[in-house]
């Protein structure tokens, strides 16, 4: 079963979209937080040293180089042929690995055979038993998600019919305040102005 995934919009719906320039001047600022040269806290305590086993670091090795695991070794499961039956002084060694080759495969083979009989009279019917329970777990899992998905599309559409609501209330506040910025600094200019006029009259009079 698919469970079920949805990536929600959390953004304003009224602002406008920003710029380049803004865009990558919030990408800059973030990326500055995020910076790794960045030195940690002074009230941190200092990292402990790490001390592995040499398993522990032989293992690390191992996944730098991306080399394969190959922890466990099948060729002593595979099918064994029989030594050269030629007479040499090393043909008494070859016949005592290549039985105690067999062995080994043999009481793998015999112990697997044993388990997959178990298997088959008793673990299979609770083997089933399990994965249905694990599928009304998820089930529920899944009913309780699409509930939860419902609920956050119902505050998504109350949020964007709240926010487009007062979108041109909104849009009439901010182009209030422009206009009234605008007759402060006219204002201003004109107080600067009459200034400079006293000023001046004042200058003409005392010459």
């Amino acid at each position: 079963m698919v469970l079920i995934t949805t990536i929600h919009e959390s953004l304003p719906y009224i602002d406008p979209e920003p710029t380049p320039t803004e865009r990558a001047a919030a990408e800059a600022l973030i990326a500055a937080e995020l910076d790794d040269t960045t030195p940690p806290h002074p009230s941190l305590p200092a990292l402990l040293p790490s001390h592995f086993t040499p398993r522990i670091e032989q293992e690390l090795l191992r996944h730098s180089r991306n080399e394969p695991l190959n922890a466990i070794d099948l060729s002593r499961y595979e099918s064994l042929s029989a030594p050269s039956s030629t007479k040499t002084p090393d043909s008494l060694h070859l016949w005592r690995t290549a039985l105690q080759r067999a062995r080994t495969s043999s009481t793998y083979l015999s112990s697997r055979r044993t388990n997959l009989a178990l298997l088959e009279q008793y673990g299979k019917n609770a083997w089933l038993i399990s994965n249905a329970q694990l599928e009304d777990i998820l089930r529920g899992l899944e009913r309780e998600l699409a509930a939860v998905k419902g609920e956050m599309d119902g505050v998504v559409i109350e949020r964007r019919g709240a926010q487009e609501g007062v979108g041109g209330e909104m849009s009439a506040l901010e182009e209030g305040w422009r206009k009234g910025v605008g007759r402060v600094l006219e204002t201003e200019v004109a107080c600067e102005q009459v200034r400079r006029e006293i000023l001046e009259r004042r200058r003409g009079g005392a010459v």
